[in-house]
């Protein structure tokens, strides 16, 4: 389940919350219990389980011998 980022108004605290991707813009009251947030725009990183990527950054990049 996707987790989202948001950030109250009025205490300026930053919480995450795990929701379906259906919900996504739901609005969600802070853990304090306000309800003037603003869900952050969030940056996804993937790491590891796949291959690594050839050296020279990919394809053209040296380790196919094209070009």
């Amino acid at each position: 389940m996707p987790t989202y980022e948001f950030r109250c108004h009025e205490c300026a605290r930053t919480f995450d919350v795990q929701r379906p991707m259906s919900a996504s813009a739901d609005p969600a009251p802070c853990p304090d219990g306000h309800t003037d947030t603003t869900k952050l725009l969030s940056t996804v990183a993937l790491t590891g389980g796949g291959a690594a990527a050839p050296a020279g950054g990919g394809c053209c990049g040296g380790a196919c011998g094209c070009g």
